[in-house]
């Protein structure tokens, strides 16, 4: 709005644009669009149509909702701001305010962490819920904060992990030997199948679907969502159903950007993402119901394995031992109390 000392009442375009330079004689007055006080990033590694992009959306925006926009918070899907190793980097910086994470790559900053990824020790969610929504979940999150980052919610459902091949079923343990297989660059995933004799080898998550497909490794393993959401079917022929480890995600959250906020907005931030975590984990069963039907129709072939049988065949080993001896006795008494012994 341009206000103006009287002078004339008719104005003319070129009166108009006069006065936009007569400063001395007037004063201009601009709006702007109210921003929010807090402008934050969310980044993750997965699909956009990943169930845990869809939710955390939503629960973005009953945040921005429920703050009156005094907190927006963008998310950025697909490894859009870095691989999952740059993004922890840049959370624990600042440069990201959230990042979702999987317990297994988290493990490399926080090696507790990687506790609930402990190879065939979960039979099924009941179990892994009453342990991650309980203790161990509250000893992980404890963890994690020690690390000058925060975690902004209960944990979300990664999913049960699944072995597929380019090159034979798995069936037995035996099958795993000498088997090149992608794994995240997290020491418990590699343990687990060097112990069981196959050849894992580290490997982002961005570099994956190529690795695949120009024969760097045979085989890989995740969750049936992550292989529908990427394709993975496409360069894949087998999948067996090993469920060898359970996987959590993590939104964590830079210590200083998550103290900056007032106390009300972390209250509302946790209650929404807890909130979607709960949408998350329902969308990722109800997945798990439909999904070896849906990938069987896109050409993977599917074969149950006895789990037991590689629980046993690792137990042979010194996998839980030493694990054991890495994680402390407190930690390991508070994954028995769910698990029963391992050891």
């Amino acid at each position: 709005m341009i206000k103006c000392s009287p002078q004339r009442r008719g104005i003319t375009r070129r009166t108009l644009l006069a006065a936009g330079a007569a400063l001395p004689l007037c004063s201009i007055i601009t709006r702007r669009a109210s921003a929010a006080e807090f402008s934050y990033k969310l980044a993750t590694g997965q699909d956009p149509t990943h169930p845990l992009n869809i939710r955390a959306q939503e629960a973005l925006d009953r945040i921005r909702e429920a703050t009156g926009g005094q907190l927006d918070i963008r998310l950025f899907p697909g490894n859009q701001l870095g691989s999952d190793t740059d993004l922890l980097s840049q959370v624990r910086m600042g440069a990201v305010e959230f990042f979702n994470l999987s317990s297994s790559i988290v493990a490399t900053l926080v090696p507790q962490a990687s506790i609930v990824n402990t190879g065939f020790v979960f039979p099924d969610y009941d179990a892994v819920w009453h342990a991650l929504d309980g203790d161990l979940g509250a000893y992980v999150r404890a963890e994690i904060a020690k690390r000058g980052i925060m975690t902004a919610s209960r944990v979300w459902d990664n999913g049960f992990r699944h072995v597929t091949t380019s090159t034979r079923p798995i069936q037995t343990p035996e099958d795993l030997r000498g088997l090149k297989i992608r794994v995240p660059p997290a020491a418990m995933l590699t343990s687990v199948f060097r112990a069981l004799n196959a050849g894992p080898s580290p490997i982002n998550f961005n570099e994956l679907y190529s690795s695949l497909q120009t024969g760097v490794v045979e085989a890989q393993e995740n969750p049936l969502a992550i292989i529908a959401t990427t394709r993975l079917y496409e360069v894949q022929k087998y999948c067996s159903l090993t469920g060898h480890v359970w996987d959590g995600y993590w939104i964590l959250a830079n210590r200083r950007a998550w103290q900056a906020l007032p106390e009300n907005l972390r209250d509302i931030v946790s209650a929404e993402l807890d909130h979607s975590a709960g949408d998350e984990r329902a969308d990722i069963a109800k997945l798990t119901e439909t999904l070896r039907t849906n990938l069987s129709a896109k050409g993977l072939q599917f074969n149950d394995v006895d789990t037991d049988a590689f629980r046993t065949a690792l137990g042979k080993t010194s996998f839980y031992r030493d694990w054991k001896a890495k994680f402390g006795d407190e930690a390991w008494r508070i994954l028995e109390k769910t698990t029963g012994s391992l050891v």
